[in-house]
């Protein structure tokens, strides 16, 4: 069945103009979510707003929207006020630039949509596919939409495009306010690390090996509560915080990964004294269980 679009736009370079298509890259209905409940007859529970100065219930009608612009300090604004500030909706995705693809960080994509041709598009937008491919480089553009504007970068993507909306400069956190610490790493243990991912170093992604095993359990819990079976889970115990020797776990994790592969092909081998766990280290027990209902 063929996807549905959730907006239509013009992508607008030099006197170039291509209607396109707008649509979800991601399926947010496969989320598993859960709703409030009355316990004693299991009514779903509606969200109301309370006044903690009044100490009473505030119905829809009776709200406005404020801005706090000091500490505990608002100003309120009408309906009107509010559509005043919104930006004007253009659907126009308008390119200022056109960027190496690898100069735009991976921390500026925000969230995904795939583009396809509207009608009478279709050979703007090939052509425009194509020379993005041909060159290596990436549109990035202004998009107004929904009451706001958009930065965003248009790339190819296998024989057509996909629109990636980026987060703006002020929206980041910059990395030097995470805490790194003073280790200096040594060229013995960087050598065993590389060694190690070499390992286990793929030549392509394949992302169709993966499925979200979480949530595969999760619905099969759920189906065992609608059968009206009783949920059994596994208490982990308490992670014990030990200091370990980094090298004597570079080698195991060699020696463990080597032992993977040659398990395929022939019988597995005892396990190495550097992989056996240290004197005086705890081996972790049997899980405790307990049952929810």
């Amino acid at each position: 069945m063929s996807a549905r679009p959730i907006a239509t736009a013009t992508v607008s370079f030099g006197l170039v103009s291509v209607p396109v298509k707008l649509f979800s890259a991601g399926e947010s209905g496969r989320r598993i979510s859960f709703n409030w409940m009355h316990e004693q007859c299991n009514t779903r529970l509606k969200q109301r707003y309370y006044c903690p100065k009044d100490g009473e219930t505030v119905e829809r009608d009776q709200m406005v929207k404020g801005y706090e612009f000091a500490k505990d300090q608002y100003v309120t604004f009408t309906p009107d006020e509010l559509k005043a500030l919104e930006e004007q909706a253009t659907q126009s995705i308008d390119i200022t630039e056109f960027v190496p693809a690898d100069q735009v960080e991976r921390i500026f994509l925000d969230k995904p949509y795939y583009l396809g041709p509207d009608k009478g598009g279709e050979r703007a937008y090939k052509l425009l596919a194509a020379a993005l491919r041909k060159t290596g480089r990436v549109a990035i553009a202004k998009y107004a939409a929904r009451g706001k504007q958009y930065l965003v970068m248009v790339r190819p993507m296998e024989d057509g495009l996909i629109l990636e909306q980026l987060l703006y400069p002020q929206e980041i956190r910059p990395f030097s306010e995470v805490p790194l610490g003073d280790s200096e790493v040594k060229e013995q243990e960087l050598d065993l690390a590389v060694q190690l991912i070499e390992q286990a170093a793929s030549d392509t992604f394949r992302p169709e090996d993966y499925e979200d095993e979480v949530r595969e359990r999760v619905l099969a819990l759920i189906q065992q509560k609608v059968d009206g079976a009783e949920i059994t889970i596994a208490v982990p115990e308490e992670p014990q915080t030990q200091i370990i020797d980094l090298m004597a776990a570079l080698k195991a994790s060699l020696t463990a990964g080597r032992g993977e592969g040659e398990a395929k092909r022939k019988p597995a081998k005892p396990v190495t004294d550097e992989a056996k766990p240290k004197t005086g280290q705890k081996r972790s027990g049997p899980a405790k269980r307990k049952k929810v209902s």
